[in-house]
């Protein structure tokens, strides 16, 4: 473990081998395994697994009771919420042994996912995009989009903010940051 300036509660356990950015705080119970990669400032709840090769990007907030499996790639500024769950084998079964077919996820910068989520391994979840609570993502989700169920469904957009979008001539304001966003076949980018 390279060690610069971080917080870890007693009760965590942190594996030889990780990195672990400064500023950092890991909280009670929670697992750090070998080869991971926690970047600046990052937050780890109680209870938490963050799995061997897993980064996380810096500011990433990961709330209490998440599973973070090998393949699992965070940019900045992602949060996830408490007891959501990544998979990383598509066709898992006890007997058979597949670690060598980890299917890697990636969640983009300023994400944010709800409470008791699951993530199904391969499926991107684009930048700022907010999946709800208990959605279970099957497919790959676009920057900005709002998605909930099971399966999970957009319902819409939202600005970097994580407020709704409401689209008029393909452009939207976010009030509370005044953002401009633009909606043009099919995909929202910030304009100012």
């Amino acid at each position: 473990m390279t060690k610069l300036d971080f917080f870890a509660h007693e009760t965590a356990v942190i594996d030889d081998g990780c990195t672990i950015g400064s500023g950092t705080k890991i909280w009670h119970f929670s697992h750090i395994m070998p080869d991971c990669i926690l970047g600046e400032k990052c937050n780890i709840g109680q209870n938490v697994v963050i799995s061997p090769k897993v980064v996380l990007g810096q500011n990433v907030k990961v709330q209490n009771n998440v599973s973070i499996y090998t393949g699992v790639i965070c940019e900045d500024d992602v949060f996830l919420g408490p007891s959501m769950v990544f998979t990383n084998i598509i066709n898992p079964r006890s007997a058979v042994i597949r670690r060598d077919s980890y299917v890697e996820t990636l969640v983009k910068q300023g994400a944010s996912i709800g409470a008791n989520a699951t993530v199904i391994c391969g499926n991107p979840i684009g930048k700022y995009a907010l999946i709800g609570a208990g959605t279970v993502i099957t497919k790959e989700v676009p920057d900005y989009a709002l998605i909930v169920g099971n399966p999970g469904k957009q319902i819409g957009w939202v600005s970097e903010y994580g407020h709704r979008l409401n689209f008029e001539n393909n452009v939207a304001v976010c009030k509370e940051s005044e953002q401009e966003y633009k909606l043009e076949n099919g995909v929202v980018t910030r304009i100012n």
